[in-house]
């Protein structure tokens, strides 16, 4: 019964191992997961040359294949066809992972604008599907755009002051999704014209800036979704522009002065010399101030929300010009230089700040070199800022009336007496106030021009 029993055992052994190689070796010869795919990039358009990379990974048995094709209508045009050899048993020492690289050029191609279907398709060594192999096929929808939005002045005559602002209306086609005026390489956005948007109206203000060299490249631009972009020229007159020259001398006195203000909220080394510590004041943090107000630009308004002549500071002398380059002297001798980019305006001590336009406020509080500080918003880029306040009368979002007393003249911040400091920005940009202040230059750059369009 033993020698039976022991027969039997030794008999279903091997055969079990037999229906176990058996299994494994149909189970690895036919198995059923698919190749994996990943694509890169996956762009919403197709508007120049692309280059794409794909991997594809099989971890059992292998990739035997890859094919990618651009198909269109009825169409089908092969980028990349490629087979990959069966190695060692199993194909255990075949392909199972690899990275491709292949461009797609639509005019190359002569793709026509419209949808277009990139197709990835992945066999692995697999027996199945009567030994064709686990298939991926990855599909990626594009749309071939290569025609640029088209763009051009409305207005014409366009006068500029170095250290100036500027208007031009002009129009784009539907399919453009920005624009706006490079100045050399600074861009000004432009803004839909509440009555003619369907008709893609702009307006556009730009600035050049004080320090502007003699001849800027100024010029219209324009890009799609797809990335197409257009520009073109218009025609513009730079008027070039003297700005003074300001020498200023820096004590002791001033500097223990100021230093308390600065202490309680500005990291200062206390080993360091008065000097040293002023000037990192009028250098980092003048730096890391300017950084939070060109930072404002993007709170503007779309609309126009100012309204005729802006208002100048009652009763007020002007104690400091726009664009005065300044000069600092410490003991006799050249530590610095800075340029002023607004205009002081010294009257009685703490008196009332009007808003010199209707707008709404974006900026109410401490902003270093600046003091107790407001920045209104007037729309389309156009902001205002007044700084050195004693008293700030606004909270942020507030709207504001042309003449609103928003705060009180003081001498907060890097200020050697009481008085406010006023500045007009163009996204951004620091521009002469004494344009936006005559009437007759408002009418001349922007409300003629604004007539064009009605």
């Amino acid at each position: 019964m033993k020698a039976k029993r022991f027969f039997y055992i030794a008999t279903l052994i091997p055969l079990l191992a037999l229906i176990g190689f058996f299994t494994w070796f149909f189970a690895n010869m036919f198995e059923g997961e698919a190749p994996s795919v990943v694509l890169q990039p996956t762009p919403e358009f197709l508007s120049r040359s692309q280059k794409y990379a794909v991997k594809i990974t099989d971890g059992k048995r292998g990739v035997r294949e890859v094919s990618v094709s651009i198909h269109q209508s009825s169409r089908e045009t092969t980028v990349l066809q490629e087979s990959f050899p069966f190695k060692g048993l199993f194909n255990a020492e075949g392909i199972h992972e690899i990275d491709k690289h292949f461009e797609v050029d639509p005019l190359a191609l002569k793709l026509s604008q419209g949808e277009v279907d990139l197709q990835v398709q992945a066999w692995d060594y697999s027996r199945r599907g009567g030994g064709d192999g686990n298939l991926t096929v990855l599909r990626h929808k594009m749309i071939v755009d290569t025609v640029p939005p088209s763009i051009r002045a409305v207005s014409r005559m366009h006068n500029i002051n170095v250290g100036g602002s500027g208007l031009v209306i002009y129009q784009t086609s539907s399919d453009s999704a920005q624009s706006g005026v490079f100045v050399d390489e600074v861009f000004f956005p432009g803004f839909p014209d509440p009555n003619n948007s369907q008709k893609g109206i702009y307006h556009c203000y730009f600035a050049l800036p004080c320090d502007t060299a003699s001849h800027p490249k100024i010029r219209l631009w324009a890009g799609d979704k797809a990335g197409n972009t257009a520009e073109t020229s218009f025609y513009y007159h730079v008027r070039k522009k003297t700005f003074r020259e300001d020498k200023v001398e820096i004590s002791d006195r001033f500097i223990e002065r100021i230093l308390p203000y600065f202490t309680s909220f500005y990291s200062l080394d206390l080993q360091q010399s008065n000097l040293d510590k002023f000037l990192k004041i009028n250098n980092g943090l003048r730096e890391e101030n300017h950084e939070i107000l060109d930072g404002l630009k993007n709170k503007t308004s779309g609309e126009r929300l100012w309204q005729g002549p802006w208002l100048r500071q009652k009763n007020a002398a002007s104690m400091a010009r726009f664009a005065d380059h300044r000069t600092y002297y410490y003991k006799g001798k050249k530590v610095d230089e800075k340029t002023h980019l607004g205009i002081d305006l010294a009257s009685l001590a703490n008196s009332p700040v009007q808003a010199a336009n209707h707008g709404r406020v974006i900026y109410a509080d401490r902003l270093g070199i600046y003091g107790l500080s407001v920045v209104l918003d007037h729309g389309q880029g156009l902001a205002s800022l007044y700084a050195h306040l004693s008293k700030i009368e606004v909270v942020v979002g507030q709207e504001i009336k042309k003449g609103q007393i928003i705060g009180l003249t003081g001498e907060t911040g890097l200020a050697g007496g009481d008085h406010l400091h006023f500045s007009i920005m163009v996204n951004g940009i620091f521009v002469n106030p004494v344009e936006w202040w005559d009437e007759h230059w408002i009418e001349d750059n922007v409300s003629k021009k604004l007539a064009i369009v009605g």
